[in-house]
């Protein structure tokens, strides 16, 4: 993708990765998360979140942009599962604006991701998806991630009781 800039997001970025996460968490999860949760989602709690995750370095958040408007962004860091080995490293969130859904941008995130994930020694990195959430599924499953056998566990949103899946690949 031409135009496409990936970089480190900084703390004046935190409106526009919330403004992404909530856009983001409408159109992806219609009909699988309730519409009255997605409906109250809020940009001010999310960019407020965000930038206390900037200013503590928790997770890496990595913005991409297209003409200087963010259309995507990654956040990863080391596995906060319980039962992960210090090798391992986990995709906390990747979202990317529905305009730019299956125009490479996801896969760029990635990739960075990865690469910064392997510089760091993690030799596995992981993920949490909701098992009725087939558009990323199919996503993360062209770029090398599998299901973990017996990685399921049940999360509540908006009332509705909703299964997610670990999946995890290899960085070695």
């Amino acid at each position: 993708m031409t135009g496409l800039q990936i970089g480190p997001a900084v703390v004046e970025d935190a409106h526009a990765v919330a403004q992404l996460h909530v856009s983001s968490w409408q159109i992806a999860y219609a009909g699988i998360v309730p519409h009255e949760y997605l409906a109250s989602l809020s940009v001010a709690a999310r960019e407020s979140m965000w930038r206390a995750s900037i200013l503590s370095g928790s997770s890496a958040l990595v913005l991409a942009k297209e003409d200087s408007s963010a259309v995507g962004f990654v956040s990863f860091g080391k596995s906060r599962d319980p039962d992960a080995g210090e090798t391992v490293g986990e995709i906390w969130a990747i979202y990317v604006s529905p305009s730019h859904w299956s125009r490479g941008v996801g896969r760029s995130l990635w990739l960075y991701a990865r690469e910064q994930l392997r510089s760091q020694g993690f030799e596995r990195v992981s993920l949490w998806v909701l098992a009725d959430n087939e558009r990323a599924i199919r996503f993360y499953t062209l770029v090398g991630f599998m299901p973990e056998p017996g990685s399921k566990q049940q999360i509540v949103r908006g009332g509705k009781t909703l299964q997610e899946v670990r999946y995890s690949v290899a960085l070695t």
